[in-house]
């Protein structure tokens, strides 16, 4: 068995929302482009995704959102579904762009289930928007729920869903709701303050999974050792308990300080730790197996080729030294494209990810956010909320 696998195809750019639209898809081929410049993928063959079929599709969109997504490029703007909006425009070929998408975490998905790979990586997915009649935040199709979904099919009946993005992973949640096989942990900024408005700590599952949805809303301007201290705080005591055969995550990195569109304050570095600490908790929990897809990230040139060439790297067991310079054939084609960028330099921010444990006697805006959390959700996995050893 391979102990990973990373599913590319440059068609994968054709998920294209226009120029001027956040969601480019220049981040993922600069990704690739510096992962190869640095030899995390040598020796790596990259697996070539195909489009998802309807019926897998199904099993978490309506019939009926799927012919509006196919119509949508010939019928023009007025087809609602959250179809034609700025945040989800109408574009040439949209559904085979978007079930491609699906197609790319599927096999991931489909290469650990048949024993072909331990982990698998995607970078090209984490729709986490996407409901089922509706597209949202820049998701067309929710290729996250949809492999879950397929994974059930295969016999895995607990999976453990962990969501590192800025925003709260509304469309997974809402698809898992109510099904005690899946654990979705969510961390994300308030949303009192970033779209989607959902992920309080209070939303935590109905009929019969309460305590299969986790959320820990992080305040603005939490940084790496804020982040850091609530996910060990919350994320290993449940996800241990809840003992799931596999390990889904969607790592965004729309989570850095230097991201357009949201206001946590992590750093590369940051983004490497959790990587680092999510594989630790695969290896502990799941036997390995882990499956990670992409999702936000709008600083396309200083942040996202780093933060998930970082991904890739740690998926892979080719950890990348934080030190390492970034290549001159890197820089050098991101300047042909973009004279004016400023680069950083090596493969970190400086960021400091030491972070204090939780249960210190500390108490900040971040610790409000862990306790209301552990609170809601502990009891209802058997731990106490209040004992920092839970």
């Amino acid at each position: 068995m391979s102990p990973s696998a990373v599913v590319w195809d440059s068609a994968l750019l054709a998920y294209d929302m226009g120029e001027g639209h956040p969601f480019n898809p220049v981040r993922l081929h600069l990704t690739m482009r510096l992962a190869t410049a640095l030899g995390v993928l040598d020796d790596v063959p990259l697996l070539c995704p195909e489009t998802a079929g309807a019926g897998d599709l199904y099993r978490v969109h309506s019939a009926d959102y799927l012919e509006a997504v196919r119509q949508a490029p010939m019928a023009g703007w007025d087809v609602g579904h959250g179809l034609g909006t700025d945040d989800n425009p109408i574009f040439a070929d949209m559904h085979d762009a978007a079930s491609l998408v699906v197609g790319s975490t599927l096999l991931g998905a489909r290469c650990i289930a048949e024993g072909r790979a331990q982990r698998a990586v995607n970078i090209a997915g984490g729709h986490h928007h996407a409901m089922r009649d509706r597209a949202a935040g820049f998701c067309v199709y929710n290729d996250c729920a949809v492999a879950i979904s397929w994974l059930l099919d295969q016999g895995y009946d607990r999976i453990a869903y962990v969501d590192t993005d800025v925003h709260h992973g509304d469309g997974v949640q809402s698809a898992f709701f109510g099904d005690p096989r899946v654990l979705t942990v969510s961390l994300h900024q308030h949303p009192f303050t970033l779209f989607p408005g959902t992920g309080y700590s209070a939303e935590v599952g109905v009929d019969g999974a309460e305590g299969s949805a986790v959320n820990v809303p992080l305040p603005p301007a939490t940084k790496d050792a804020g982040w850091l201290r609530a996910f060990h705080a919350v994320v290993p005591s449940l996800v241990e308990e809840f003992r799931p055969q596999i390990l889904v995550t969607q790592c965004g990195v729309d989570s850095h300080e230097e991201d357009p569109l949201a206001d946590l304050s992590l750093t590369v570095d940051g983004h490497r730790a959790i990587y680092r600490e999510l594989r630790a908790l695969a290896d502990r929990v799941t036997e390995g197996r882990w499956l990670a897809v992409g999702g936000g990230g709008y600083q396309l040139l200083r942040v996202v080729p780093r933060s998930w060439t970082h991904l890739i790297a740690t998926v892979l067991d080719h950890d990348v030294d934080p030190d390492t310079p970034l290549p001159a054939e890197w820089t050098d084609m991101v300047h042909d494209v973009a004279p004016s960028a400023e680069l950083p330099l090596t493969m970190s921010d400086g960021g400091d990810t030491g972070y204090s444990p939780w249960g210190d006697g500390m108490d900040d805006a971040v610790d409000i956010a862990v306790r209301d959390t552990r609170r809601a959700v502990f009891p209802l996995h058997g731990l106490d909320p209040d004992d920092p050893r839970d």
